[in-house]
């Protein structure tokens, strides 16, 4: 809990009873608190008694700009509600969010609940992919689905859980959702071109499946960081297990033509001994 004492919150809005959209020293704040909003109008000094649970600062120009955009089209109520949600992710990672949180999720949310009032649901197909490789991202997501659900007296697919979890994954490691997603789109290419090349089809809800799509995205953010990891058994699997080792180059071929990062061998070789123990598991 915070005290509020020699502090000065002037409240821009009112979001709801729990949430309020204040001003301090120029910059804008989000304040939450139960029952910090009742009674409140625009204009108000909060009092230096009054106790809250959580501040958001929204300090970079254009997120301000955006966000205060975002309040002037959509409902306080909304708004409110789409806060307590990600006050709900902030306890439960325990970490700072990117403030951009509060602008993308948000508007994704305003406009997920405008195409499902008009029966238009976007499929996701990476579903399956979001939930192994960010598996409390999803599971916190399925919690605000929930909240969203029981407030707004509305069904969200679960295309839209895997959407809100890029969301959370993204506003954690501070990387725009577009990034979460393109990676996560590489490695399903990945597997479907794996699939191809040996001829199998992977059940997608398997220990297998989970294991080998980890690897894949633990392989890329190395590449992509730099990291390389010296493979004592290279000549071993180059040698024992060379079929798995042409398609690792292959899929080595695909990272580098997105990322545009050349894949050592080293990490060749990761990825053939993975792509050599999914095919003892099913061939």
């Amino acid at each position: 809990m915070e005290n509020l004492s020699n502090t000065n919150y002037k409240v821009i809005k009112v979001f709801n009873n729990n949430v309020l959209f204040v001003s301090h020293d120029k910059n804008e704040k989000i304040l939450f608190g139960k029952g910090i909003g009742f009674g409140k109008r625009t204009g108000d000094i909060i009092a230096n008694s009054i106790k809250i649970d959580k501040i958001f600062s929204i300090e970079d120009k254009s997120n301000n700009s955006n966000f205060n955009e975002l309040a002037s089209k959509l409902d306080n109520n909304f708004i409110g509600l789409c806060e307590e949600v990600i006050y709900m992710i902030s306890n439960e990672f325990d970490k700072e969010l990117n403030e951009r949180i509060h602008i993308s999720l948000i508007d994704h949310i305003a406009y997920t609940i405008k195409r499902l009032k008009e029966n238009n649901n976007l499929n996701n197909p990476f579903l399956v992919e979001i939930e192994t490789l960010y598996k409390k991202e999803y599971e916190i997501a399925g919690k605000a689905v929930k909240i969203l659900e029981d407030r707004l007296k509305i069904s969200i697919p679960d295309d839209e859980i895997g959407f809100i979890a890029l969301h959370i994954h993204s506003s954690i490691n501070k990387e725009k959702v577009s990034t979460a997603y393109r990676y996560t789109y590489l490695c399903s290419k990945i597997i479907s071109f794996i699939e191809e090349a040996l001829s199998i089809k992977i059940d997608k809800k398997s220990l297998d499946y989970a294991r080998f799509l980890t690897h894949i995205r633990f392989a890329i953010e190395r590449i992509i960081n730099g990291i390389i990891i010296k493979n004592e058994l290279l000549d071993v699997i180059k040698s024992q297990y060379s079929d798995s080792y042409e398609i690792a180059i292959k899929v080595s071929e695909i990272i580098q033509a997105d990322i545009n990062v050349k894949v050592v061998e080293e990490e060749v070789a990761y990825i053939a001994m993975h792509i050599q123990r999914i095919k003892s598991s099913i061939m």
